[in-house]
């Protein structure tokens, strides 16, 4: 997906529509590439070459990220083909929330899952001084020390799936007066 346009002739429209823009910093001198063009391009494209370039564009951007809130999820591409054959493509994405970017993407292969992909996905980020949110998958005492590392805070989700954990939390919330206090004066 690129730009909400799910599919080569919906990012050929979306480049259509933009020209303006691309050509402000492309040399288009026949215009837009057909739809088949970008298809073509992008099935002929190295993705660990793409995501090498990518990494390194976003690093340096570094000051982007600063004091944001940083979602990291999963989802599972289920119209995905490899080989020629369909076959659902799980992947961890990492989204700054107030530049609305994708700062990183790690593929989930089958014999793994989100919780051994996102330390490896943390690793390629720059993200100090964010909040980084993972939903109860992510709730590892390994994913938290990889955001820690990054100089980053995390909010993770905690559900009844993880043994004592939710109802240690729901204790201290019951039974520990607050070290703080935030209230809203609208």
């Amino acid at each position: 997906m690129v730009c909400g346009a799910e599919d080569w002739y919906e990012i050929e429209e979306f480049a259509v529509v933009n020209e303006t823009w691309f050509k402000s910093f492309l040399k288009l001198d026949n215009g837009i590439p057909s739809h088949d063009t970008i298809n073509c391009f992008f099935a002929n494209m190295d993705p660990a070459t793409f995501e090498s370039c990518f990494t390194d564009w976003i690093s340096s951007l570094e000051g982007i990220t600063h004091d944001q809130l940083i979602s990291i999820d999963g989802k599972t591409i289920r119209g995905a083909k490899e080989n020629g054959k369909k076959s659902p493509v799980h992947m961890v994405s990492a989204w700054a929330d107030k530049n609305e970017l994708v700062l990183g993407q790690l593929r989930v292969y089958e014999k793994s899952n989100e919780i051994t992909a996102i330390p490896d996905l943390l690793k390629s980020l720059f993200i100090k001084d964010c909040l980084v949110s993972i939903d109860a998958m992510g709730c590892q005492h390994a994913i938290a020390d990889a955001i820690v590392d990054k100089e980053s805070d995390y909010l993770l989700a905690v559900k009844g799936n993880q043994g004592e954990l939710q109802e240690n939390v729901l204790d201290s919330f019951r039974f520990f007066k607050p070290d703080d206090i935030a209230t809203d004066n609208n």
